[in-house]
């Protein structure tokens, strides 16, 4: 094929007529099928007069050689790399240069650095060469090349860095300033400890390169920016000597509003990044004042006069809740930067800063100051919500309340945002609030005009989320919110007004529970009308319906069952109709409700459910490639060469090259979609148990897989789901036991927890790593010693823990150069109390005998968490963990008695009441387990016990008491029971809140039986008292009712008088009552 035919069906390819070009695309198919087309392209490429055509000609030739380089012979393979190269130097073009670099890189990574010798010469002359032009051609070479197997050049990481050292210095080109700053970004991640020194030389002038190509082009330096990113998160210190240069760089272009606000939400990204990465080093910098007094101005920003923020606008275009997430406007990544400082900063730190800037902004005549007060605060009650709990709490919740009533609609619009922030991260303390919040909220939401759907959605909002965790408080207002949501299904209004009320529905049931069921038979009814329609305009109202539906079928339970078919055939048959991920997502929520009532009768499903999720998980639908925006030739490619299948039959098969796509972007449904896919597969394979088994490894398999995934909570919800797998195998092989489902659990647990111990070791984002030691410590009260195996998982298992413990995991910040700081951010705390929740799991699974060697490894640690300068979560923390210890570790304990029972016995006095009731909940396991050490100290245990029941006046810490007492009696059992120790635990009950020590307290009556019955008659009016306050509660555990009437039986049969006489101290249908049950009649 002459290259002058090729070149003339590429020109018609150029044109805008359709027509045409569907024509030359034919054309051009079946010209790339004749052998001669690869050199009529090389022609092309190297000598057409336009650049268009040379630009075509590279993407093409680069398409054909990237599956086909292997079947040129030798000499045209070393023909085309010097015409490539020699095509490069010759061209003037920036977008051919671009496209011949590609190809370049195509064919490099076909032959790597040391059969192209030709291509480093090139590097070498062309990046040191004295003409600008050249070297910005040899930079653009280098940063494609590199960026194309950046593993090929890490033996020239030094040149590579003083290089650009040069290059980053060169002001006046920007193009040189560019590509050098591409080439840091491939190269950062690859870079040793030995690179530090050079690459930490870089960044003044990465700063200097970016202040010049700001001004020149927003575009590109955002794109330039990535280098920070990438440097940023280098495990290596490259930027630490550099931080206060880099923040104020950042700080500058933030704040500077003659910018486009691309550049500034991209530098705000950057702070947000710095944050999380560098939280320690901010403070020992001293940079949390400037950073916060730059980000101040930014959030209380004005909009154009006569303008909204458009989170303010009334629009049902935009269904989006969160306010910072409406638009990336510099306003909201303000606040983002701040949320970050919330979740990464201790509170200690960065309140004290933080606090009066924000009463300042609040005291505002401003309404955007005071809105921006409002963002702050909601924001940071999620990562400093227990400092918020403990401190601040009444305080600013009525500055949000009176949000609420602010003139403004921007103010008020915050309040809610706000409210509904502290509603979900200030539980439980807030629900206590419910007497003056919920007036409120109705008589706003009562306010709000019909027909104003984006305002009515931030009442919703904030409502759903307060009232979604209120349990039994929500009574008072139960009618008032039934009328208020059952209005809008009744009568006519909007899809999204519906819509809302049905979620709030599902947040009104999860509080009321059975008290929902008077309402249930016309909420149906109405779920029922929205899940049969098929109006395009109602399908939100329809997916919000089967969300709702599987909240009612948690609440209400049994009452549900009836319909447990029916839904269930609802929900597959809507799959089945439409084709949207969020349906998907809340039929399988769905379904995972319904198999906790069904149970294996679920079983007939399961192939059609199993089938759908397996779709869910192994979907790429919503992954859009990010194609590079210098190539749009993508139409023409030509991948069916049929005449040469026979011949690609023998051959090693190329992959192709896909250096067009610079990346890929994920639709965040299709994200959530996975996300709900595992939880829900995890819950119905326990709820299923025998009948999920054939479709377990499938399964297993999927889910397996997005533990690679880049989102962080499909990674979460797959660690969480494999966990639940493995106790559901264990399950199946409890009911049904056999070799087969043995080996299954097996082979899952021997995947499982690797892959746990290395998510932990690894991870980046600590939200991960909890929700695996969440998981973890699950599979270890499942499948106890199974989860040991092989010998030597309980060291490997230990060793992870007490690396979370010292800060030594990837996901914590610790800098080698910190000084010591026992102040950390809450969740940083948070991931060490679920490390400690898996010790005394470990302990249980391991047995006592077995973990004691490696209680005494966690135990210094953790008692350096109880000193007095600790925190109330520290301590709570340690003490909680401890005790729960004592309990895994059983008569082994008793080794431990002098080291645990000072600590426990200084905290059993604290003033925070769970820190207290930790403590004490410590001692009686202490008491009960520690043997003959721990029964020495009895006198000195009610001693300290006895006063503090009589003044305690907290619920649980009064239960914990309660608990330690009878464990102490129970403790020798040749010691006859103390009668003030019996008279003062009896006098107490009932329990009030920690209904689980009804457990010990049955233990305890059954003692009382078995070992000394007769001498419990002088209590016989107590236990009397307590038998008729408990046999009508359904809280109180079965076989602690029966122990105490086994107790009664015996001493109305033996000592008749004396319970007859007590009897008569009771109300008399109680007392008639038990005479019955104890045979007096």
């Amino acid at each position: 094929m002459e290259p002058s035919g090729l070149e003339a069906i590429l020109r018609e390819l150029l044109l805008p007529d359709t027509m045409r070009i569907r024509r030359a695309t034919e054309q051009l198919q079946m010209a790339l099928r004749d052998p001669a087309a690869l050199p009529a392209l090389c022609d092309l490429l190297a000598s057409a007069a336009d650049p268009q055509i040379r630009q075509f000609a590279a993407v093409l030739t680069r398409r054909r050689l990237s599956t086909r380089w292997r079947r040129l012979a030798v000499e045209q393979r070393e023909s085309l790399k010097s015409l490539v190269l020699a095509a490069l130097q010759r061209e003037t073009e920036h977008c051919v240069s671009l496209s011949l670099a590609q190809l370049s890189a195509t064919i490099f990574r076909k032959e790597a650095l040391e059969a192209w010798p030709q291509l480093m010469q090139l590097l070498q002359s062309s990046t040191h060469s004295p003409h600008i032009r050249e070297r910005e051609m040899g930079l653009l070479l280098l940063s494609v090349v590199v960026a194309s197997q950046p593993e090929a050049f890490q033996s020239h990481h030094r040149e590579l860095l003083q290089l650009l050292n040069e290059t980053l210095g060169e002001m006046g080109s920007p193009g040189l300033l560019f590509y050098s700053l591409r080439t840091l970004t491939t190269m950062a991640p690859y870079l040793g400890t030995s690179d530090t020194p050079l690459a930490q030389m870089l960044i003044p002038k990465l700063i200097m390169a970016m202040k010049t190509l700001i001004p020149l082009d927003e575009v590109k330096a955002c794109e330039a920016l990535e280098a920070l990113d990438e440097l940023l998160e280098s495990e290596l210190p490259i930027v630490n000597p550099h931080l206060p240069e880099v923040l104020t760089f950042c700080l500058e272009v933030a704040r500077n509003v003659a910018l486009g606000d691309a550049i500034r939400v991209r530098i705000l990204g950057c702070l947000s990044f710095l944050v999380k990465v560098k939280s320690k080093a901010l403070l020992k910098n001293h940079l949390l004042s400037p950073l916060l007094h730059t980000l101040f101005p930014i959030m209380a920003a004005e909009p154009p006069s006569g303008q909204l923020d458009p989170e303010d606008q009334d629009s049902e275009e935009e269904d989006l809740l969160d306010i910072e997430l409406v638009e990336e406007t510099p306003k909201h990544f303000a606040v983002q930067v701040v949320d970050m400082l919330a979740l990464h900063l201790p509170p200690t730190k960065l309140c004290p800063q933080l606090m009066p800037m924000l009463e300042e902004a609040l005291r505002s005549e401003s309404p955007y100051q005071r809105k921006a007060g409002l963002l702050v605060l909601a924001v940071l009650s999620d990562g400093a919500g227990d400092h918020i709990r403990q401190r601040l709490l009444p305080a600013l919740l009525q500055v949000v309340c009176k949000g609420l009533e602010d003139p403004s609609e921007a103010v008020r619009n915050a309040a809610l945002f706000a409210l509904g922030q502290f509603s979900e991260n200030l539980q439980p303390h807030i629900s206590s609030y419910s007497g003056d919040v919920m007036p409120l909220l109705l008589a706003y939401l009562k306010s709000v005009p019909p027909g104003r759907t984006h305002h009515l959605a931030k009442a919703c909002y904030a409502l759903e989320n307060f009232v979604e965790n209120l349990g039994p408080k929500v009574q008072p207002y139960l009618a008032e919110l039934m009328e208020c949501m059952l209005q809008p299904l009744s009568n006519p209004s909007s899809p999204r007004a519906k819509e809302l009320a049905v979620s709030a529905l599902g947040a009104i049931a999860t509080a009321a529970q059975s008290s929902i069921l008077p309402y249930f038979p016309t909420i149906m009814e109405h779920l029922r009308e929205f899940l049969l329609t098929g109006h395009e305009d109602f399908q939100s109202v329809r997916i919000q319906s089967l969300e709702t539906l599987g909240v009612l079928a948690r609440a209400v339970g049994e009452p549900m069952r009836p319909l447990a078919e029916e839904c269930c055939q609802l929900g597959l048959s809507l799959c089945d109709q439409v084709d949207d991920p969020d349906l998907r997502r809340c039929t399988y929520s769905l379904f995972a409700a319904l198999s906790g009532l069904m149970g294996e009768s679920l079983a007939s499903h399961l192939p059609q459910i199993t089938t759908l999720m397996l779709f869910s998980l192994r979907s790429t639908e919503g992954i859009v490639p990010q194609y590079d925006r210098s190539s749009s030739f993508l139409l023409f490619d030509d991948e069916s060469d049929t005449e040469e299948e026979e011949e690609l039959m023998d051959e090693d098969t190329e992959e192709e090259d896909d250096s067009e796509i610079s990346g890929y972007s994920v639709e965040n449904a299709f994200f959530d979609e996975k996300e709900d896919t595992c939880a829900a597969l995890g819950e119905i394979s326990v709820n299923t148990s025998v009948a999920f088994l054939p479709y377990m490894e499938s399964v297993f398999e999927e889910v397996f897989k997005l533990l690679e995934c880049p989102h962080l909570n499909v990674r979460k919800a797959a660690h969480g789901a494999l966990g639940q797998f493995c106790c559901a195998l264990h399950k199946a092989c409890q009911s049904c036991p056999s070799e087969t489902n043995n080996a299954a659990l097996q082979a899952a647990l021997a995947r499982v927890v690797p892959s746990y111990m290395q998510a932990v070791s690894r991870e980046r984002e600590r939200l991960v790593v909890v929700a695996v030691l969440e998981a973890l410590t699950g599979v270890l009260h499942s499948c106890g010693t199974l989860t040991l195996q092989p010998p030597g998982r309980l060291a490997e298992l230990c060793s992870m823990l007490k690396a979370v413990l010292q800060k030594k995991t990837a996901c914590q910040d610790t800098d080698e150069d910190d000084e010591e700081d026992d102040d950390q951010a809450e969740y940083d705390a948070m991931l060490l109390e679920h490390a400690g929740e898996a010790i005394p799991a470990l302990a249980a699974a391991a047995g006592g005998d077995a973990f004691a060697p490696f209680f005494a490894g966690f135990l210094p640690l953790l008692l350096s968490k109880t000193k007095q300068g600790c925190t109330v979560a520290e301590k709570s923390f340690a003490v909680g963990t401890l005790a729960e210890s004592i309990q895994g570790l059983g008569a082994a304990s008793a080794q431990f008695v002098s080291r645990l029972l000072p600590v426990l016995l200084s905290a059993a006095r604290e003033a925070d009441p769970e820190v207290r009731s930790n403590a004490i909940f410590g001692l009686g396991v202490l008491a009960e387990h520690g043997g003959r050490p721990a029964q020495d100290h009895f006198l000195k245990l009610v001693g300290l016990l006895l006063p503090l029941l009589a003044r305690e006046r907290h619920d649980r810490v009064h239960d914990n008491i309660c608990g330690a007492l009878a464990r102490l009696l129970m403790a020798n059992p040749t010691r006859k029971p103390e009668p003030q120790v019996l008279a003062a635990l009896l006098h107490a009950l009932p329990l009030r809140e920690d209904l689980e020590e009804w457990i010990t307290i049955g233990h305890l009556f059954n003692f009382l039986y078995q070992s000394c019955p007769d001498q419990v008659v002088d209590v016989a009016p107590e236990l009397l008292r307590i038998c008729s306050l408990i046999l009508a509660d359904d809280k109180v555990p079965p076989d602690t009712k029966a122990a105490l009437l086994l107790l009664l039986t015996f001493l109305a049969k033996q000592h008749s008088d004396s319970i007859q006489t007590a009897l008569g101290s009771l109300p008399a249908d109680k007392s008639q009552e038990l005479q019955v049950m104890l045979g007096l009649t």
